[in-house]
């Protein structure tokens, strides 16, 4: 009986098994894929924070501990696979005569490298000129005083008077700021930048050259090749727990630096952001595609009872019939999760080169059983626990009348939609305020945590729309009857009334269809609106840092000329604008002030209205240009100081004729949040002229160049090689790879490709599998009006009016969510955009995209029925 029921089944039930099967197969293969690779992305993460890290541990020696011994115990670490002692030394200044010119530096730090310790920390010195070994100047340094590899240069040590040595080479140093970082100091009370004078000198050459000096220290510098968990989180915990017990076993000698646990630590911040994406953007796909196989299994339940009944009248019990229905659960189970597990695979190859989407196979393979465990249950909670349910409410009398409800859902009595909409806005309020932080990362603690909360609002949302927009559909559908015949006039003629009849007869199924197609619609517009802001932010973020597309950065104290952007014009430069950088005193606090032409900032740089306020961008501009000593406060320094718009503030400005500090008078007419190049916390925004007449110069300190947005890298090679090491010449391209987290760079890329491929199928699934079963549900009806007289083109115009009601009410119900749902989430999860948004990106070919997949689904199942509903009325009548 079990195998005569499953070929009856398979030949006659084929459409609905297939759209069963089809809708478990999405939610598996969505499962698996996001599962999979969100372990994987985790993994790289954690990689790529590894690899990130030019010296992983810098030792620093306390007073009265012997550095050799230190050494010793850091060689004998486990996890440590090399060492070397690195000595520091402060100098009082460096000098140089050059071309008959002495160019003097203040003070600056002395490095004391061993013999292959550039072999050991490939990423910690870059030879730009010159050779690589030897006395080497940082590319700062020589720009100040002007030096070449050749030329001698004498260095002041304090207790020691001043030696001189032969430059060999000019270096970058990449990781300045950890490289001279006070190693055990809180982040707070760290440098705020590196040392602008610094030189490299051969360990035997830094003993002779310190040997009565005073204040030099001894640093041991590690480097780590211990296998770390996949998981960033995991391996910060590890690498920090190595740490603390290399710290207690020194007893006190030694203190580590752990750049290796700073760069995870970022990393683990970054890793719960993936997860949050994959709850926020994955789960409700995966629950679509659940919902949509529900909606399959509902849409043939009226003949499942029928089917029940007709076993009961032949003498089967119900444990036989419950077994039955089993049957039918596991065959959509186990072949839709056997071919999401399939569509899966062939994703990760397709897309990510691996069927495993890169993660080990033990993560591969519990995500893939995690994931086809989870398409059995749906199965069975979408086909067996209803037949259950029926098997013990309804009789068989009941299986032979018509099952028509006529009463309202108790949700839509009691006005569930409503309150959860209510209850979303007041989530969102909860979690979108100005001191809520959706992770909590505390640096160098441990443990990390979510607000799991914040959830709600995008979730209450989901559903409360979804059921609001069952209940317009139902009230429509119920009360427009006079609107709805006029509405199918032009395709079903004299059976319009008729038509709307049916519509508004079928209220049910056909308001669950809308909200199914509704909600993968908003799926789609939700995903790719959040993926295209994202991509949007990432690229100012590096603009923003940048400053321009290529910018040309002069060194401390050169007096460059604005004249000096004419050298600058090169072939594929539109535009290069001068930008002054001074530094300013507001009281006791020293902040970045920069001089621009408000007229002409523009044209090289990108000047959103989110980076201020009180004004947009170019009304803060024109205030600038039209009050020339209008000043642009940073939000940090107007609470600090309690400034108010109009306020005169005085700022204390080097004078460049005297060299003293002079105090000059400004008005406050705006805040600036954000600026090219400039800092995330302090900082003063000028006027350039106003600036150039009170200091006595016109020095710039930085030109933006505008390329159009391409050819960066081309135009910032030939800036080099024409500039040499007298500018840093930095291109937008360089600095995307310095400011984007593992996050921006690889994860959230292939995180939203899997979901929009996935989206739109369940966008087209949702509509076009939705309407093509409760047609064919409605075969009788079709024979029957046939019967009665009605043409074939009558009977296409009441389908087509049902398809176009289904495709407007779903596409426009769908967009409408997907539209408050992405502004909820970009505002929930404000901590992965950087600066926020302006405004959201919306993806217009995509969404197109969706938009046509969707109508042309539903017109296909429409032109089918159509094609079956033409077959005589005596086959189709006897075949049901």
């Amino acid at each position: 009986m079990i195998t005569a029921w499953a070929g009856g089944l398979a030949r006659h039930r084929t459409g609905r098994l297939v759209a069963a099967l089809a809708g478990i197969a999405l939610a598996v293969a969505l499962i698996a894929s996001l599962g999979s690779f969100l372990t994987a992305s985790k993994a790289t993460m954690t990689q790529r924070a590894v690899r990130s890290v030019a010296v992983d541990w810098q030792i620093e020696v306390q007073p009265g501990a012997d550095p050799n011994a230190m050494l010793s115990l850091v060689r004998g670490t486990p996890g440590v696979r090399g060492a070397a002692p690195v000595g520091f030394a402060r100098s009082d200044s460096f000098a140089a005569i050059v071309q008959g010119s002495t160019q003097t530096t203040g003070p600056g730090v002395v490095l004391g490298l061993p013999d292959g310790y550039q072999h050991l920390f490939p990423g910690a010195v870059r030879r730009l000129t010159g050779g690589d070994t030897g006395v080497l100047l940082a590319q700062q340094t020589a720009a100040n005083l002007r030096a070449a590899p050749g030329d001698t240069i004498s260095v002041k040590l304090p207790g020691a008077g001043a030696r001189q040595v032969r430059v060999a080479g000019v270096v970058d140093l990449p990781q300045a700021d950890s490289l001279f970082q006070k190693v055990g100091a809180p982040s707070q009370t760290q440098p705020a930048a590196p040392p602008d004078n610094v030189l490299l000198l051969p360990s035997a050459a830094f003993a002779s050259l310190t040997g009565h000096a005073t204040g030099v220290t001894t640093q041991i510098h590690a480097a780590r090749d211990a296998r770390l968990p996949a998981d960033p989180a995991a391996a910060f915990t590890t690498v920090t727990g190595s740490a603390h017990n290399l710290e207690a076993r020194s007893s006190g000698g030694a203190i580590v630096g752990n750049n290796l646990g700073a760069a995870l630590d970022s990393a683990r911040q970054d890793a719960l952001y993936a997860q949050i994406l994959f709850l926020f953007l994955g789960v409700p796909g995966a629950v679509l595609a659940a919902a949509l196989t529900s909606s399959v299994a509902a849409a043939g339940g009226e003949r499942r009872r029928h089917e029940q009944g007709l076993l009961r009248l032949r003498g089967l019990r119900p444990r036989q019939i419950a077994s039955l229905s089993g049957l039918e659960a596991a065959l959509v189970g186990v072949g839709g999760g056997g071919a999401g597990l399939g569509i899966a695979a062939l994703t990760g190859r397709v897309a990510f080169g691996s069927a495993s989407f890169g993660t080990s196979a033990g993560q591969w393979i519990l995500w893939y059983v995690l994931a086809f465990v989870l398409g059995v249950a749906v199965a069975a909670g979408a086909v067996l626990v209803p037949a259950l349910r029926d098997l013990r409410t309804v009789t068989v009398a009941d299986t032979r009348r018509a099952g028509r409800r006529t009463g309202s859902p108790w949700w839509l009595r009691y006005g569930l939609d409503l309150a959860l909409l209510i209850g979303s806005w007041l989530v969102f309020r909860a979690s979108s305020g100005n001191q809520y932080a959706l992770v909590l990362a505390p640096e160098g603690v441990p443990n990390i945590s979510v607000s799991y909360w914040a959830f709600l609002g995008p979730a209450l949302l989901w559903i409360g729309a979804a059921l609001l927009i069952w209940r317009l559909t139902l009230l429509a559908l119920t009360h427009g009857r006079s609107v709805l015949t006029r509405l199918s006039r032009p395709f079903a003629s004299h059976l319009a009334g008729t038509t709307a009849a049916v519509l508004a007869r079928r209220r049910r199924p056909l308001a669950r269809a809308v909200v199914l197609l509704a909600l993968a619609v908003s799926f789609a517009v939700s995903t790719a609106t959040f993926n295209a802001t994202y991509k949007q932010q990432a690229e100012v973020d590096a603009r923003l840092t940048n400053g321009a597309d290529v910018t040309v950065t002069e060194p401390p104290g050169a007096r460059t000329p604005p004249s000096a952007a004419d050298a600058l014009k090169v072939s594929g430069v539109h535009h290069v604008e001068p930008l002054q950088h001074r530094f300013a005193y507001v009281g006791s606090d020293l902040q970045d002030l920069y001089g621009v032409r408000p007229d002409t900032i523009s044209s090289a740089t990108s000047l959103q209205d989110a980076y201020f306020s009180g004004g947009s961008a170019a009304t803060l501009m024109k205030r600038l240009a039209d009050q020339p000593d209008g000043l642009l406060v940073s939000a940090e320094t107007v609470k600090d100081f309690q400034l108010a718009p109009g306020d005169r503030i005085k700022l204390r400005i080097q004078d460049a004729r005297t060299k003293a500090l002079r105090t000059v008078a400004f008005h406050y007419v705006g805040v600036a949040k954000e600026f090219p190049t400039a800092p995330k916390d302090s900082f003063f925004v000028a006027n350039a002229s106003y600036v150039a007449e009170a200091t006595g110069s016109d020095a710039i300190g930085a030109f933006l160049l505008d390329t159009g947005g391409t050819h960066h890298k081309r135009v910032a090679a030939e800036l080099r090689h024409r500039l040499g090491t007298g500018a840093t010449v930095t291109d937008l391209t360089q600095t995307r790879g310095t400011v984007g987290t593992s996050l921006t760079s690889v994860d959230l890329s292939g995180l939203t490709r899997i979901e929009l491929v996935f989206a739109v199928l369940l966008a087209a699934g949702s509509g076009g599998l939705a309407l093509a079963l409760g047609l064919a549900e409605r075969r009788r009806t079709f024979a029957i009006a046939t019967v009665l007289g009605a043409t074939r083109g009558q009977l296409r115009g009441m389908v087509i009016t049902e398809a176009l009601l289904l495709s407007a009410g779903g596409l426009a119900g769908g967009a409408l969510i997907g539209w408050v749902l992405s502004e909820m989430l970009v505002k929930v999860l404000t901590g992965v955009f950087d600066p926020p948004p302006d405004a959201l990106a919306v993806p217009g070919g995509y969404l197109t995209l969706t938009a046509i997949a969707a109508a042309a689904a539903v017109l296909i199942a429409a032109l089918n029925g159509v094609r079956r509903a033409a077959r005589p009325a005596v086959e189709e009548l006897r075949d049901l």
